[in-house]
């Protein structure tokens, strides 16, 4: 029987990623309990590379993956725009003051230049922080990618395999599977997004408290239909964004529910609240919702992914917890965790990364 250096449950983003990154060094083995990879959070996502998103904490970690997706051709420029009311003024100050001295590039927009960048935009919409970096990103050909580059170099995928057993005995992990796979590790990754504490207690270890969040997605027909230019546009205050996809708009509520692991569907109250948030920001004339979606969105207590290995749980790690911001900072991510995993020393792309701020030991 092999005997990998790593099993990594899940095969989203995530431990698609990990499994390329660790492979040049390792042999790695990917449990997907689903019939496909990334059926779940990955296979939902808005698609989007923003350098803000997630807050000052992430920054590091997207700033540090835009290059590779960028010289892979993952990302196609579109632009962002934070837009904000009359009393919404000192939340874009506080927004400005955040991220100052992060390294992302934003600059401030009066009402003119708001305008001109969103057309039938209602007049109570009044300032804005336009960030020119923001990107869309072609998520299926960057997952796509991570996983023939694993496979490329002798990552071994088991789909349909959901975890259903983890003991260690003699420095490694007997691991079963719902369809009778028998694995033998040396090093149990817990990738699994929403089932990440679900992960931990199969394993023996201590849930560090990862709290599943739904997210809803419509695609609507509008009249006059959205500009290819148009740029994301979001809510200050977290209530809406929304972009266009193929001359439809893809709009959300920005909603985060709690939520069990479970196949996420969106619910109608939440679909109800994005229509009406988009009436409220533009004259634009909804002709119909086409296609509605939901995915899970998995945070920690302080909304921080979790990088490193257990500090209580000998040969057990952590890759998790990653938000809605697990795709824009795929790269640099799975590479820290990889060096961190294999104890290399960082590289250029994670040079500047401080990966105490990410460690499963805060939890302690």
């Amino acid at each position: 029987m092999i005997i990998y250096d790593f099993a990594i449950v899940g095969a989203g983003i995530a431990g698609a990623s990990l499994s390329a990154e660790l492979a040049g060094d390792a042999k790695v083995v990917v449990l997907e309990g689903e019939d496909q990879p990334g059926y779940h959070a990955t296979g939902r996502s808005a698609a989007f590379w923003e350098e803000c998103y997630g807050g000052p904490e992430i920054v590091p970690l997207t700033l540090a993956s835009g290059p590779y997706l960028r010289e892979h051709g993952f990302l196609t420029n579109r632009g962002a725009l934070y837009i904000g009311r009359e009393e919404d003024r000192a939340q874009l100050d506080e927004f400005e003051r955040r991220f100052s001295g992060t390294g992302a590039s934003f600059e401030r927009l009066d009402q003119a230049g708001l305008e001109a960048r969103l057309p039938g935009l209602k007049p109570a919409w009044r300032d804005a922080i336009w960030e020119p970096a923001c990107a869309d990103i072609n998520v299926s050909a960057l997952h796509a990618h991570y996983l023939k580059l694993g496979k490329a170099r002798g990552v071994d995928l088991e789909v349909r395999a959901r975890l259903v057993s983890a003991t260690r005995s003699d420095g490694q992990w007997d691991l079963r599977t719902a369809v009778g796979g028998h694995i033998k590790a040396k090093t149990l990754v817990n990738a699994a997004g929403a089932w990440a504490d679900g992960v931990a207690e199969m394993a023996g270890a201590r849930p560090i408290g990862i709290t599943p969040l739904r997210r809803t997605v419509v695609q609507i027909r509008t009249n006059p239909a959205p500009p290819d230019t148009l740029p994301l546009v979001l809510d200050i205050n977290g209530d809406f964004y929304f972009k266009p996809e193929a001359g439809r708009l893809w709009l959300s509520p920005h909603d985060e529910t709690p939520s069990d692991p479970c196949d996420a569907a969106p619910e109608e109250l939440d679909v109800a609240l994005a229509l009406d948030r988009f009436t409220n920001v533009c004259n634009w004339h909804i002709e119909a919702v086409e296609h509605r979606w939901a995915g899970l969105r998995s945070f920690a207590s302080d909304r921080l992914p979790i990088y490193g290995y257990d500090p209580q749980c000998p040969g057990f790690a952590w890759f998790a917890g990653q938000g809605g911001y697990g795709i824009q900072t795929s790269p640099a991510a799975a590479r820290l965790a990889a060096q961190l995993f294999l104890g290399q020393e960082r590289d250029e792309m994670t040079r500047s990364i401080d990966a105490v701020r990410y460690s499963p030991q805060r939890f302690v």
